[in-house]
């Protein structure tokens, strides 16, 4: 069966369920979920566009700054960008407002472990010419010209804290999760200018977009910055949920509750918070982390069931004390390989990664890293690529052997990696 009959299969089945089912999913149809890249930024593939040159933008959370480095090989680095040019007026802003005094000060006792969180995502535009980065500590978006380091334009969030992004497969619009105010936001990727918003549940994290861009998803992971961490008090984080839109209208126009699901796999001791998630190239299956869990969840798309969990090794150095793990994730962190056959977790509080076989569920050896808090798919799709916030590098494993291949040190506590583009013989501002 071709890719497009697939999609157009899980599609229908999909639509099928949602209008059938009643509770908590609403409206027609969520179509399967598309893993394609922007338009114009390099698939696994290694394609390119004219003059411009394939990258991996690497954002250091508590430096303020992103790498970029090569996106294969021996993953060098290349140049790097200030995404905090306007650090002292933003800093003068805040501290003249009490209330977002208040909530730049939690930022950083909470999520930033003590530090401010100047970088979450970052995307690159279509023509490389810009980086567009969320700012979590300053509540907004930015894009930053690759040749003069300047600010082009600043979308402030609603709420005090962004998030999360996804780009559009054309490449024109960016959604980034507004964390306090249960919001997504989608801007035009050129001018900042917003495009649609929709609510989700509490504390919206992932995006993913579906079916040539015209669906949205969005994964709420609820309150992750308490200390009532115990199974038993699992009620008091929230509503956490996937909510599906059309991007024509932002209009809901589905709701997952994983906890349903969960239950009826019989794993009512699984948390229903999606974290970080991993589709296949036929769009028919979602896999995916969720909080205090060492290991993922397989969710088929078109029965709307999950199918498969997946448990993988604890560290015997971790503590098993669960307020002691970062923003409740044990795991953070999955990418897949271009043909689908293996996966990649990034096992954040047990100190290592591995590459998972999909049909077996088989994991390879661990490779040791220092609290890996990302994983993506190398330029060429020959890795996978963590980031370890532990020990400031960024790491290559090899999707065919499990193995390490390389490694690279970046900045202060590095968190998303993506592929991304820049202009052909590209500099940092910096340098210039």
């Amino acid at each position: 069966m071709s890719l497009s009959s697939t999609r157009r299969a899980v599609g229908a089945a999909v639509a099928a369920l949602a209008l059938a089912a009643t509770g908590s999913v609403t409206a027609n149809a969520a179509p399967a979920a598309d893993t394609s890249g922007a338009a114009g930024v390099s698939g696994p593939a290694g394609e390119r566009a004219a003059g411009l040159r394939e990258v991996m933008f690497v954002g250091n959370n508590w430096d303020g700054t992103a790498d970029v480095i090569e996106a294969r090989g021996d993953f060098a680095k290349i140049g790097r960008v200030d995404v905090v040019p306007d650090k002292e007026e933003r800093l003068r802003e805040i501290y003249l407002n009490p209330l977002k005094l208040a909530f730049f000060l939690g930022i950083r006792q909470g999520p930033g472990e003590g530090h401010d969180q100047f970088v979450d995502d970052m995307y690159s535009t279509p023509d490389g010419s810009a980086m567009v980065v969320s700012r979590p500590s300053f509540a907004d978006v930015v894009s930053i010209d690759l040749a003069t380091g300047k600010i082009n334009w600043r979308f402030p969030v609603s709420g005090f804290r962004s998030d999360h992004m996804a780009v559009s497969p054309d490449g024109t619009r960016v959604a980034v999760s507004a964390s306090t105010s249960n919001t997504v936001h989608v801007l035009d990727i050129r001018t900042g200018e917003q495009t649609g918003s929709f609510k989700t549940g509490d504390k919206p994290h992932e995006n993913v977009f579906t079916d040539g861009g015209r669906y949205l998803w969005n994964m709420s992971i609820g309150e992750v910055n308490t200390a009532l961490d115990a199974p038993w008090l699992d009620w008091t984080k929230g509503d956490r949920r996937i909510t599906v839109v059309d991007t024509r209208t932002y209009q809901q126009v589905k709701v997952i509750d994983m906890r349903e699901r969960l239950d009826a796999f019989g794993r009512e001791d699984l948390s229903d918070s999606v974290r970080p998630v991993a589709l296949t190239p036929d769009e028919s299956k979602l896999y995916f982390q969720v909080s205090f869990f060492n290991g993922f969840v397989e969710y088929d798309v078109a029965t709307d069931r999950v199918t498969r969990v997946k448990t993988l090794p604890k560290n015997p150095a971790t503590s098993e004390d669960r307020t002691t793990w970062v923003n409740d994730s044990r795991h953070h962190g999955m990418s897949m390989s271009p043909r689908g056959d293996k996966l990649c977790v990034a096992g954040t509080m047990d100190d290592y990664a591995t590459v998972v076989d999909r049909a077996t569920l088989q994991e390879s050896p661990p490779v040791p890293a220092s609290k890996p808090y990302w994983a993506t798919v190398s330029g060429d799709g020959r890795s996978c690529v963590i980031s370890e916030s532990g020990s400031d590098s960024v790491t290559a494993i090899d999707f065919a052997t499990g193995k390490k291949v390389a490694s690279v040190a970046v900045g202060d506590h590095p968190q998303r990696v993506r592929i991304a583009q820049v202009p052909a013989g590209w500099t940092s501002p910096a340098a210039r």
